[in-house]
Parts: structure tokens; C-alpha cells; sequence
């Protein structure tokens, strides 16, 4: 009799930490599929992606002091030297050849302060040749399509018809020259453009069609809303505002679109 009752006591503790394995398991399997849809519907910015932000942005401000630090956090996030550079030449087309030189020229300063102590930075890739032989026209006119998602075979309309030589200058050089080149991605390009242009002020229509494109190459909104507050930490209050506006307005507009 107490041998039934030892095996039935030992029975029960066997059954008992079964179940207790099986709540485990489903609990952590629960919390890693929480983990994995929150990784999924609310991803957040990549630290690369994140310190280009800052960089672009205290270029396209003059505030040279500044991007040297937003330099180095890049480099300590594993930005390349070359992606760098890249960022630094694109930022150009939206705020001009004075900001981007002097935006390289404290590029060279913090590279050869971190080489003095020590410190030797990854080159990276440079651009691959273009092999597409179409006139540059042409390879602009896809690559805009692509990143608007709007063919662009329509009559010109706009500035576009109003100063034609600019929509040249945009296909060939800005959307061929540039965005062509395979150093940085499409969505870190886009990051450098609107950084720029939330922190240059003034060019809300600009922000909202590249804002656009910034969700029709994969960015998120959760993404946008990530930059707006980097925005808000490096640029200030105002810029962060006025982005904050142009981005709910995008969002807006496109969630009544899908309905």
C-alpha cells in the first residue's frame, strides 16, 4: 500500500513538472513571436541608417562643430569611409557645392585626428562602373519611375514645363549621375534627401514627394517617425515640427488612397 502510494506521489510530481515545461515553453514561445511581429510591424532604423540622419543634417546647417561628432558616431556605427563620402557628395544636389566641401573638408579633419590616434577606419567599396549604355536621360527617367512609382512618359508639367533644361538636369545628373551610383542604398539616399530638406526649411512640397518615395521604397512609417525625433534631437524643435506635419499629411493621403 505504500509502495502505490510512493509511485502515485512521484507519478504526480512527474506529471506536474511536465506541465510546468510545457507552460514554459509556451510562454517563450508566445513572447518570441510577440518579439518577432513588434520586429516586424514597428522595425526600427539601423544605427547606419540612424547616424546619417544627423550627418546630412548638420552639413545642410553649417553646423561643422556638430557633424564632427555626428562623423564619429557614424564611423563607431560602421559606416565606411566611402559611404561617408557618398552622403556627403549626395547631400549637394539639395543644398549645394558649399555645404557638401566643407562637409568633406571636416570629413578629412576627423579622419586624420582618429588616424593620429590610431584609429584606422574600413575604406569601403567605391562605386561600381556603369555598364547601362542608354543616354543618362533615359537611365534617370527609370530609376525616377522606380522610386515614385510613376512612369515618367507623361507630358511635363510644372517647373518641369516651365524650365525643361532643369528636368534635364534632374534625370541626368541627380536621378543617373548620382543615385545610380551603388554606394549607398535608395532608402539611405532618400534619408540624406530629406534630412537635408527638413533641415534647410522651406521646401515642404519637395518633402512630402520624397517622403513619398521614402514608403515606396520600403521605409515605414514607425522609420519615418524615428527620423522626425532624430530631427528633433540634432536640428531642433521648428525643423522636427514642420517634418512631423509633412510626414502626417503623407500618411494621411495614402491611408485613404488603400481604403
Amino acid at each position: 500500500m505504500e509502495n502505490k502510494t510512493t509511485k502515485s506521489k512521484i507519478l504526480n510530481k512527474m506529471a506536474v513538472r511536465k506541465f510546468l515545461m510545457i507552460v514554459v515553453t509556451m510562454v517563450c514561445l508566445s513572447f518570441q513571436l510577440n518579439a518577432q511581429s513588434e520586429m516586424f510591424t514597428n522595425p526600427k532604423l539601423t544605427s547606419k541608417q540612424q547616424s546619417i540622419i544627423p550627418i546630412a543634417a548638420y552639413t545642410a546647417k553649417g553646423e561643422l562643430q556638430d557633424l564632427k561628432s555626428a562623423l564619429n558616431n557614424g564611423l563607431e556605427a560602421g559606416l565606411t569611409i566611402s559611404q561617408i563620402k557618398e552622403v556627403l557628395v549626395h547631400l549637394y544636389a539639395y543644398c549645394g557645392f558649399p555645404r557638401s566641401i566643407r562637409g568633406l573638408q571636416t570629413f578629412m579633419e576627423v579622419l586624420d585626428d582618429r588616424k593620429a590616434k590610431g584609429i584606422n577606419d574600413d575604406l569601403g567599396a567605391e562605386a561600381s562602373p556603369i555598364k547601362d549604355e542608354r543616354n543618362k536621360y533615359e537611365r534617370g527617367k527609370e530609376i525616377l519611375g522606380k522610386l515614385t512609382g510613376t512612369p515618367q512618359d507623361g507630358p511635363k508639367t510644372g517647373y518641369s514645363a516651365f524650365a525643361p533644361e532643369i528636368d534635364v538636369f534632374l534625370k541626368e545628373h541627380l536621378f543617373a549621375d548620382i543615385f545610380e551610383r551603388d554606394v549607398l542604398t535608395f532608402s539611405e539616399r532618400e534619408l540624406v534627401t530629406i534630412s537635408v530638406i527638413s533641415s534647410i526649411g522651406g521646401a515642404e512640397p519637395m518633402l512630402r514627394a520624397h517622403i513619398n518615395i521614402c514608403l515606396n521604397i520600403g521605409l515605414t512609417p514607425e522609420q519615418l517617425h524615428q527620423f522626425v525625433n532624430i530631427i528633433k534631437s540634432t536640428v531642433g524643435k521648428k525643423e522636427a515640427k514642420a517634418a512631423q506635419k509633412v510626414l502626417d499629411e503623407v500618411l494621411e493621403i495614402r491611408t485613404k488612397e488603400t481604403k
